[in-house]
């Protein structure tokens, strides 16, 4: 089997790995072919680019890189067009892969979409053109599956491959070392971003309001798990030089979500990923005005992070664009620290998320995507 694949992000490399993992199970001479991050790299993908390349947020930094961008989409799809795979699988990265999906199915490769783009919660007209670009929908949360069911999309509901995990982690001693962690220390989780844009505008924050914190608390340890090395050596060079009481790390940004009591983080994959070890949190969110102001007139929901659409009622305090100050993120940690109700009640709503999500995830999308394969001969165009 030949499998044209890409994804474009930290957390689609690692959906991307167990997604391989499992069709090498059913298909051990499957080959691999697309953009791919290390763990996509450690399960044999071959990658046509580097997979970060593409990994840019919002309207101002795909206009600064827009050429290089398309330049990447061209020698992915003309290699898919030669190589012709069984099938082609967009790991999230929608603004890349769906119209990359469009010109693979016009051209009778059978293409499959693995995450859905928040269309239901803002630019809802993207439909129409995630009608044109699939065959299937992959979706990780079950609301997800009854949207696209209600636009009458191909769409398996498959559940996220980390919840199974997560229910059964454990850290080892060396992360502990690596991170660390004491004991007699409420480890605060600070996750600002995995994109360059998103650190820059958030880990200043997350830094003075650890200082104050600390200030107040003599029991709290603050650890940032930076991403990647280039973010690593910005946060450590640029900003924690100035004597806050946060240690930086590479990488283990389970390890510490697993060790900590709570969070403060980036909307985005983060706040998923601290539900699922069931940390009471508090999200932020902050872009540009152009950005602000496209977002305000097409979104469809009231919240932006995850966890507060997979919980009832939304109880994580999100703290978006201006409001996204040292001030409220003291304040709306301050809570959760010294009133031990409202952490319990935080807690345990978020600890239903990852039993609710918990699936053979693998198991479920390879199905769909061989059920998908057997109907071949009949796809549309």
């Amino acid at each position: 089997m030949k499998v044209g694949i890409v994804a474009g992000e930290k957390s689609g490399d690692y959906l991307g790995s167990e997604l391989i993992k499992a069709i090498k199970r059913r298909y051990p001479d499957a080959e691999f072919v697309g953009l791919a991050g290390p763990l996509m790299q450690e399960q044999g993908a071959v990658s046509l680019a580097d997979m970060d390349k593409i990994s840019i947020m919002g309207i101002v930094g795909v206009a600064k890189g827009i050429f290089e961008i398309l330049g990447i989409r061209k020698t992915v799809r003309q290699h898919m067009l030669n190589w012709r795979p069984d099938v082609f699988i967009g790991i999230d990265v929608p603004d890349f892969n769906l119209s990359l999906e469009i010109k693979l199915k016009e051209a009778g490769i059978p293409t499959v979409h693995y995450v859905s783009p928040t269309v239901w919660a803002w630019r809802g007209k993207r439909i129409h053109k995630i009608k044109r670009a699939i065959n299937l929908m992959l979706t990780l949360f079950p609301f997800e599956e009854a949207f696209y069911q209600k636009h009458n999309t191909p769409v398996k509901y498959v559940g996220h491959p980390l919840a199974k995990s997560v229910l059964s982690w454990q850290v080892s001693d060396d992360a502990r070392t690596a991170i660390g962690y004491r004991a007699d220390k409420r480890l605060i989780a600070m996750l600002p971003g995995s994109r360059m844009s998103e650190v820059s505008r958030l880990a200043p924050i997350m830094l003075q309001t650890a200082t104050e914190l600390s200030q107040r608390y003599d029991d709290l340890a603050f650890v940032i798990p930076a991403a990647n090395e280039k973010l690593y050596r910005y946060m450590v060079d640029s900003l924690n030089s100035e004597n806050t009481p946060v240690n930086v790390v590479l990488g283990h940004s389970r390890d510490v979500l697993a060790l900590s009591y709570a969070a403060i983080l980036a909307s985005g994959t983060a706040a998923l990923e601290a539900a699922l070890f069931a940390k009471p949190m508090v999200v932020m969110y902050k872009v540009s005005k152009l950005e602000e102001l496209y977002a305000a007139r097409t979104m469809e929901v009231d919240h932006f992070s995850m966890p507060n659409h997979l919980i009832t009622p939304p109880i994580i305090p999100e703290l978006i664009q201006t409001n996204a100050t040292v001030e409220n993120a003291v304040r709306e940690l301050t809570r959760l620290l010294g009133d031990e109700d409202q952490y319990a009640n935080v807690q345990a709503s978020l600890a239903t998320i990852a039993p609710s999500l918990s699936e053979e995830s693998g198991e479920l999308a390879c199905d769909a995507i061989e059920a998908l394969l057997t109907t071949r001969a009949d796809l549309p165009l």
